[in-house]
């Protein structure tokens, strides 16, 4: 052995003789057997069958695995962090714990599916994961879940939007919050780290994304009580349930596994605006069957029912003509309802509320909380009816109209309602006048009553005509004052010319403001300026009277007429200084014609002597 140490030892710098080639040994050098497995160990050596014969039995005892496959595995030991499992290879495999957080009743010795991500890393060490397993396996598992409709276990992680994330084989799942109970769920975070039943409704391949159900589970058991429920049902029965929901149109009540509805109508005697102003969420309260529908699975129940009518406690002297108090508790457009005492409401029409003809809604003279008295009209205790009336507190106002308001007497109202073809005004409570649009000024024109008052405004006005029958009152404003256009009639005379500034122009014409606040009209074709331009806006300008109507109060005018009548006069001036021209140059050739001819004699004479 030292001569093959010296024959494979390096050479050195202080060696004294050059290193030796293989080919410079001795071949006939015998060298002794070494067993290199010994070396470095204590126990003894073995031979080759003895060898052989360990090496098969130690085999039979590791599995044959490979990477990235899913085996089954056996707990052998677990602690605060780490779970660590046998497969039957050479050496056994450490998980997180947090892999098990589904499973948090894990014991040893139980068996659980692991993934082989490596049979050895840098230490020796088995790589395994029970996730990477799970989600494996899982998806096959989900699959035939949902075909067989089999129950699964679920770890709900977390909360989400809508709902909760609960982890089913490994795969996040999604358990929406109207899958969670057959009742509202109003907090989810009480499920969250719980272990849940759960059905696999819905999975889609594409996406990778599952639906999951735990009231799918309970529903159909639900649905066989309800049946045993609803068969012991009668109508009257009185139950105890509790508020499972409120809407606004009424509660929803959990009869210990089947709904009934209360509407908000069956709720109290007296008028709410919702239902929570007389039940909360969880309430346990009494209820009254009404009526329920084996078939649709419906049940309607009633809270008022249980208490005496509100009727059965009125005044039995009550009747007709009596005066009664009372609060507005709701406005329609066709009247009021007054609630006389709890549960006992009372309706004024519009029609009663005031003496007026003009109504439009009882919102314009009533509003909800307005506390009032008022006078029956009708009672009908049978069917629990009941008219009211306010103008009835008061007599007629009509009966002694004529004796109030002549004809030609003059007052001051208040304009209550305006509309396009003139303005109702209230004399006094309940006796309204019509001011027509036409009788509102001698001189301006309005497109609409609200140019002229706004609601509310107050304005003087005599009366014009009085309908006692028929309760009508025609007013006017401008009769106030004398007409105007008996004056005008004198100025604005025909062909009469007058300084006008134009207000506004359509496609018609334009309207002009002549003097004393009076409007003219002016045609569209009689606003061409003498340069051939048409007038525009608040140009001042001269205008000719071409029609003046005192009954219609109208007035047309135009500026064209202007230059046109100048430039006819003007050519008459000059027709005329033209005729004059010719006919003096005709008398002057009349003249010199004559002076030749009596010298062409002359010379005729003188010739014919010669």
């Amino acid at each position: 052995m030292s001569e093959v140490k010296e024959k494979n030892a390096p050479a050195t710098a202080d060696a004294a003789e050059p290193k030796q080639n293989y080919k410079d040994v001795e071949p006939n050098i015998q060298y002794e057997a070494v067993d290199w497995t010994t070396i470095g160990k204590k126990q003894d050596s073995y031979n080759s069958s003895e060898k052989s014969r360990l090496e098969t039995l130690y085999s039979k005892t590791i599995t044959n695995i490979a990477e990235h496959e899913v085996v089954e595995g056996v707990v052998v030991g677990k602690n605060e962090k780490e779970v660590i499992v046998r497969i039957g290879y050479k050496s056994d495999g450490v998980i997180q714990l947090n892999e098990f957080r589904y499973n948090p009743n894990l014991e040893i010795g139980e068996k659980v599916e692991v993934y082989i991500e490596k049979q050895e890393d840098k230490e020796g060490q088995l790589i395994l994961s029970h996730k990477k397993a799970r989600i494996v396996k899982g998806w096959d598992r989900m699959n035939k879940a949902l075909e067989s409709q089999e129950i699964v276990q679920g770890f709900i992680k977390c909360r989400t939007k809508g709902g909760l994330i609960a982890d089913v084989f490994g795969i996040e799942c999604f358990l929406p919050g109207s899958q969670i109970d057959m009742k509202p769920v109003r907090d989810y975070d009480q499920y969250v780290n719980k272990i849940m039943e759960l059905k696999v409704v819905k999975i889609n391949q594409e996406f990778r994304n599952v639906v999951v159900s735990h009231k799918a589970l309970i529903e159909a058991e639900i649905e066989e009580q309800k049946k045993v429920i609803i068969s012991k049902m009668e109508k009257g029965q009185v139950l105890e349930g509790t508020v499972k929901n409120i809407t606004s149109y009424g509660v929803f009540i959990d009869l210990g596994g089947v709904d009934g509805l209360i509407h908000i109508t069956d709720l109290t005697w007296e008028r709410i605006n919702h239902p929570d102003e007389i039940v909360k969420l969880d309430d346990k309260i009494n209820v009254v069957i009404l009526d329920f529908d084996n078939e649709k699975r419906r049940i309607s129940l009633g809270l008022k029912q249980l208490k005496a009518h509100p009727w059965d406690k009125l005044d039995t002297e009550l009747k007709i003509g009596d005066k009664v108090k009372g609060k507005v508790r709701a406005i329609e457009d066709y009247g009021a309802f007054v609630e006389v005492m709890p549960g006992v409401e009372g309706l004024i029409h519009v029609s009663e509320i005031s003496w007026s003809q003009h109504l439009r809604s009882a919102g314009d003279f009533l509003k909800a909380g307005d506390e009032i008295e008022a006078l029956i009209v009708m009672l009908d205790k049978e069917t629990r009816k009941m008219s009211l009336s306010i103008k009835q507190m008061n007599p007629d106002p009509w009966m002694t109209i004529m004796d109030k308001y002549p004809k030609g007497s003059k007052h001051t109202a208040a304009a209550k309602n305006i509309t396009g073809f003139g303005i109702f005004v209230e004399l006094e409570p309940g006796i309204d006048g019509l001011i027509h649009i036409s009788d509102l000024s001698w001189n301006k024109k309005f497109k609409h009553p609200s140019e002229f008052m706004k609601l509310g405004d107050k304005v003087e006005c005599v009366v014009m005509e009085v309908d006692a029958e028929n309760k009508r009152i025609s007013l006017g404003v401008k009769q106030l004052e004398e007409n105007p256009w008996d004056a005008f009639e004198s100025v604005f005379t025909l062909d009469s010319v007058h300084k006008g500034t134009i207000t506004s122009v359509t496609d018609k014409g334009a309207i002009v403001a002549l003097p004393y606040g009076v409007e003219g009209f002016a045609p569209k074709k009689h606003l061409v300026k003498a340069d051939g331009s048409n007038a525009v806006t608040d140009e001042q300008l001269d205008f000719k009277v071409l029609e003046f109507n005192k009954e219609t109060r109208k007035i047309i005018v135009s500026h064209t007429r202007m230059h046109q009548e100048a430039t006819e006069e003007q050519k008459k001036i000059e027709r005329k200084e033209e005729k004059e021209a010719i006919k003096k140059v005709q008398e002057s050739i009349s003249s010199n014609t004559l002076g030749d001819l009596e010298g062409l004699a002359k010379l005729k004479r003188e010739m014919e002597g010669k």
